[in-house]
């Protein structure tokens, strides 16, 4: 079995993210492993982003990136705070599977946690799945945990 040294925990800081966060915390401290928290803010697409002036989209950006930042820090310190390995955090903007995917890869991860919201049928269809696009696009190992259980 491969060695595990660094898990990505990837997070919307939604409900369902709790039993995800738990598994994550847990199994970095039954491996000695870093733990790696991370959040993807998800670009809007060219369409959308040329109908917003560039001064306006700027501050929007900022706003969004300021906000995700809070969202980290209360979230690590809500569901992390009592974890005592090395903990790190990271807020990134990019499409959601390929920016995750793509830090994962760059920090050297050897396992990505995720929840999963656990949508069916239209709602599936429509929204797509972030959590599935992972696991198909990913050459690291995915561990999904569902929203309920």
């Amino acid at each position: 079995m491969a060695q595990i040294k660094l898990i990505v925990y990837a997070t919307d800081f939604s409900a369902s993210a709790a039993r995800a966060a738990e598994l994550a915390s847990h199994l970095a401290r039954m491996h000695g492993a870093r733990l790696h928290l991370l959040h993807v803010i998800t670009e809007l697409g060219d369409r959308h982003r040329r109908s917003i002036p560039a001064g306006v989209m700027d501050a929007f950006v900022r706003e969004v990136n300021t906000q995700a930042m809070t969202d980290m820090h209360d979230f690590k310190q809500r569901l992390f705070g009592q974890f005592q390995g090395e903990l790190t955090t990271d807020v990134v903007i990019g499409s959601g599977p390929e920016a995750l995917l793509s830090q994962a890869n760059s920090l050297g991860a050897d396992l990505i946690i995720m929840g999963s919201h656990g949508r069916h049928g239209l709602e599936k269809r429509l929204l797509g799945s972030t959590t599935e696009r992972v696991i198909r696009q990913s050459s690291i190992p995915v561990l999904t945990v569902p929203e309920r259980g």
